[in-house]
């Protein structure tokens, strides 16, 4: 699940390398893209020593169904304001859920998550700055991120929810309850939003279908061309 997550939106973020709207910002999310694709590193690294695969294998030789990522991280990049929201969301949920995984009774999640929130609360930093900016901006500025806000919403609340594939590891203490990181992080979200002046609008969330293996069409195009190499060369290392 947070390796899944993270090597995704790695992947849509990288796809803004070369094209970011200037120079600085085009190295940013790509730096940002390098971040998460190393965090799913270390925990396809975890998986892999348990199932017996290496982490290539894991991150390239799934199909889809076996993907455990949100919707929202496979969604397209669409403009730079689509990005910079979905990319909010994401940076509050993945911060509550690393300080909560310091406290894993899973010692190696634990550390995983001591190395990985410095990143974190850069990323999150970075994509409030820009929430703030453009909704603070100009008139097109705020009309693009208050659409971006509007499309995005129903999509946030799989980060949040439970799903069978959790239980057991919420029962020994491994992973958090993911309901009970939302109270807390909804409201630093608000305030977010009403220094940028957006409107949260008011729509209903979607289940949590990706948690379950069960994905959009844009998975489907990411995976052809991300696991490209390894299907057409098995075994190939760099």
């Amino acid at each position: 699940m947070r390796g899944d997550d993270c090597l995704i939106l790695g992947h849509r973020l990288s796809e803004w390398c070369g094209h970011g709207p200037i120079l600085e910002q085009d190295m940013a999310l790509t730096n940002i893209a390098l971040d998460l694709i190393g965090q799913a590193r270390l925990y396809y690294q975890y998986a892999g020593e348990r199932l017996g695969k290496t982490e290539d294998e894991l991150a390239y030789l799934r199909y889809e169904r076996n993907y455990y990522n949100a919707w929202l991280v496979e969604l397209p990049n669409s403009d730079f304001a689509h990005t910079i929201v979905r990319q909010f969301y994401f940076d509050w949920y993945e911060n509550a859920l690393l300080e909560a995984l310091e406290g894993s009774t899973n010692e190696r999640l634990a550390g995983i998550a001591a190395k990985s929130r410095k990143e974190a609360r850069y990323h999150r930093q970075y994509s409030s700055e820009w929430v703030i900016r453009l909704g603070d901006g100009t008139d097109e500025s705020r009309r693009r991120i208050q659409a971006a806000l509007d499309l995005i919403i129903p999509y946030t609340g799989e980060l949040f929810q439970n799903v069978s594939l959790h239980q057991a590891l919420i029962d020994d203490g491994s992973l958090p309850d993911m309901t009970g990181l939302w109270p807390g992080t909804e409201q630093e979200i608000l305030e977010v939003l009403r220094e940028a002046g957006l409107a949260l609008p008011d729509a209903p969330w979607l289940p949590a279908r990706g948690r379950e293996g069960r994905h959009t069409e844009h998975l489907g195009f990411i995976l052809t061309e991300l696991q490209y190499m390894q299907r057409a060369y098995p075994g190939l290392t760099w």
